[in-house]
């Protein structure tokens, strides 16, 4: 304290008091700590590190630290964290355990469980395995029956050595088909039901697109224009055309302008940011916008007008984008293709050409600039992150049935190439434009 108080020229009483006061809220917050001949020392001369704690079966839990190996921790200095939480650590230099000192954030308020017969009664197992040797209270409403082989996410109440948490909401029961799935869905966070402010906020949005929309529009409605998704996709968020010319193709890359409709800091806004993606598992794909959106008026369904952004190119012989564009549009998609039909246009299947000759050489031509592109690419000495992917095909009931590689042909391809073109173009205008921008 003498050291501190001549170092910031302090002499009189009423600034040791304060000095004092300062040193104990730092001392409090575990921002300094004082040792046995009264030093102060940083967190790092304390040997106390910040870090997330990952507990295995056993219980032991590690945190790991930049310059040696990862601390340890038993379960008994584990200071009621849970595995993933973000804690303060304490060890010593020359020692491999320490202790948790405090929780700074937990990875997670809730967990997922199953109610199960034990002995004579039920008792709330949860599905984690780290969790299932805690000492576990659950509460519930009233009303509220356990039933066995009901599944339930419960909302963490009080941690520590008894854990009290409360059933907030009823999954299903752990054999009916798709439960296990949406259990997994819930423990990483995404829900597949949106909140009810969103809900009522998707209700104002039309279903068709007005005449006033198309103020300020580029009419694209005549052009040939097809999107290209895998056979079960519902939603389709991006269209493609080309057409060739002298010097090589005018390709146009058209995405859903989901912007028209969501608008900023709205409810919908706000809950597409939190989730970011969509999510695509084994059964199902739980949207990043409402299905009333995502496929609805956001998605780029046949025969039908749609509010777009298009990213116009040309594109040279040689792959090399001459010139680009960036604006809003209204399209009318031609044909929603797939994949496996578009590979065996291009591999000469004369049914499906015959179906689809009113497209002309429109995916012959696509091939043509796509590859063009992709040439360049690879010269410029791009990354080629090709590699297999994994398909499981489930029954009725949710159960898996197979396993095999999912193929990737032309029409993958083009597609990619087709937007990594738009993509660049995009990044282009806004490095230009000298935007903050990701």
């Amino acid at each position: 304290m003498d050291d501190i108080l001549s170092a910031l020229e302090m002499t009189s009483s009423s600034d040791f008091v304060k000095v004092s006061q300062a040193l104990s809220e730092l001392e409090h917050e575990l921002l300094l700590f004082r040792a046995d001949d009264n030093q102060y020392l940083t967190q790092k001369q304390a040997g106390v590190v910040t870090g997330r704690i990952s507990i295995n079966r056993s219980g032991l839990g590690f945190v790991d630290r930049e310059d040696r190996e990862s601390i340890k921790i038993d379960p008994t200095d584990q200071n009621t964290a849970l595995d993933g939480d973000t804690v303060l650590v304490r060890c010593k230099p020359w020692e491999t355990y320490g202790e948790v000192l405090r929780v700074i954030s937990r990875a997670k308020d809730f967990m997922i469980g199953t109610f199960l017969p034990r002995g004579k009664r039920l008792k709330f197992i949860p599905d984690d395995e780290k969790l299932q040797d805690k000492l576990i209270t659950v509460k519930y409403d009233q009303d509220f029956l356990p039933l066995e082989g009901m599944k339930v996410l419960c909302r963490i109440q009080k941690y520590g050595t008894a854990i009290v948490v409360y059933v907030e909401r009823v999954i299903g029961y752990k054999d009916d088909p798709g439960v296990d799935i949406l259990a997994i869905l819930l423990d990483h966070d995404i829900d597949p039901q949106f909140p009810e402010a969103v809900m009522e906020e998707v209700k104002t949005i039309p279903q068709e697109i007005q005449e006033s929309d198309k103020k300020d529009r580029i009419d694209l409605t005549n052009e040939t224009i097809v999107t290209i998704d895998g056979d079960d996709s519902k939603d389709f968020d991006d269209a493609v055309s080309v057409t060739p010319v002298e010097n090589g193709w005018v390709l146009k890359v058209s995405i859903a302008d989901v912007s028209h409709y969501v608008t900023e800091n709205s409810a919908l806004d706000k809950e597409a940011l939190e989730r970011g993606c969509s999510t695509y598992v084994t059964d199902r794909v739980v949207p990043m916008l409402p299905h009333e959106l995502s496929n609805g008026i956001c998605s780029l369904n046949p025969y039908v007008e749609r509010l777009t952004i298009t990213c116009q190119m040309n594109v040279s012989h040689s792959g090399k984008i001459e010139e680009y564009s960036i604006y809003p549009s209204v399209i009318r998609s031609t044909e929603r293709m797939t994949y496996a039909n578009v590979n065996r246009i291009l591999d000469g299947d004369e049914k499906l050409q015959e179906e689809y000759k009113h497209l002309g050489n429109l995916f012959f031509a696509l091939r043509d600039c796509a590859d063009a592109i992709r040439a360049s690419r690879t010269a410029k000495g791009a990354i080629d992150f090709d590699g297999t992917e994994s398909v499981v095909e489930v029954d009725e009931n949710g159960h898996p049935i197979d396993v095999h590689a999912r193929i990737t042909g032309h029409a993958e391809r083009i597609i990619e190439d087709c937007m990594i073109a738009a993509n660049v173009s995009v990044a282009n205008y806004m490095k230009w434009l000298d935007v903050p921008s990701i």
